[in-house]
């Protein structure tokens, strides 16, 4: 038996019925019960009472109705009223003194939910003139799109603040618009090692065609993100976010030949840059065989 009741709380639990606890199921089941038989109990005792009231008492039965049917007539001849319906029996009283064809017109009025409507439109309308265009108390369409487009600038900005710092070494691409804050993030970061125009001082020279970790900006992103431990070089990811790295990686590409005083000797290898490489491929294919 205890495994018949174990093997049945197993699958009504698989089949997701019950909580779980068969004594609680049994008790919310009991009470289930309870409740449909109390309301069967109800019914009945209801029944019984009318039937008493009908024997005993017929005039209270009798009252009921009567007020029950006035209820009814009260609550159609409010909706006759909202609908303009007027009965049959009071046609002739509508009827309008002139006929065409044998055609008469009656001379009903207009229904109160279209004349409730009707007025609710111009009490609307001089409600909305009086708070949007004279008062100012509300904004205009124009002031609502400027608002807007304020609201919008706002969600831009931070997506770009967020969709920069998604960059990495694999995406990152020279931008011209970056090199200014570029700029700034190097003077504040770099020039101890490399010289204030890149020159180069404890650290190689930026503005020559010799590098020692690949001179691409992929390369001199990767390089400033996870630092040159063994030469000394921090990991700048740990300081700079991944926007600030793209930014200074856009600035010393466009200290490319720019040839600043007293220049640090070259240390690495020559680097052709893809971008010079293209340019002149593009320049190559305008002339004429």
């Amino acid at each position: 038996m205890s495994l018949f009741l174990n093997t049945t709380v197993l699958n009504a639990a698989a089949w997701g019925i019950g909580s779980g606890n068969m004594y609680q199921d049994i008790l919310v089941v009991v009470l289930i019960v309870v409740m449909f038989a109390l309301l069967a109990t109800a019914l009945i005792v209801n029944k019984a009472m009318r039937s008493i009231l009908r024997i005993t008492m017929p005039e209270v039965l009798k009252e009921e109705q009567v007020t029950k049917v006035k209820r009814k007539e009260s609550r159609k001849a409010s909706w006759n009223k909202l609908l303009g319906l007027r009965p049959i029996s009071e046609e002739k009283d509508l009827i309008i003194d002139h006929e065409y064809d044998g055609i008469s017109e009656l001379d009903n009025p207009v229904p109160i939910w279209f004349n409730a409507l009707f007025y609710s439109t111009m009490t609307f309308a001089v409600v909305y003139i009086l708070i949007y265009h004279v008062f100012g108390w509300g904004m205009n369409q124009h002031q609502e799109y400027v608002q807007e487009m304020e609201k919008a600038e706002i969600a831009k900005q931070e997506y770009l603040a967020q969709a920069a710092n998604l960059i990495d070494e694999s995406s990152v691409l020279f931008d011209e618009t970056k090199v200014a804050a570029g700029s700034a993030v190097f003077q504040a970061n770099c020039v101890a090692c490399h010289g204030g125009a890149g020159e180069g001082g404890i650290g190689p020279n930026l503005t020559d065609k010799f590098w020692l970790h690949g001179g691409e900006i992929k390369d001199i992103f990767k390089t400033v993100k996870y630092g040159v431990p063994d030469k000394g070089m921090v990991p700048w990811e740990q300081t700079l976010t991944p926007g600030q790295i793209a930014e200074v990686s856009s600035y010393i590409v466009s200290l490319r030949d720019t040839k600043p005083a007293n220049p640090k000797e070259p240390q690495g290898t020559e680097v052709a840059y893809q971008a010079a490489d293209a340019k002149a491929a593009a320049t190559d294919s305008t002339k004429v065989q």
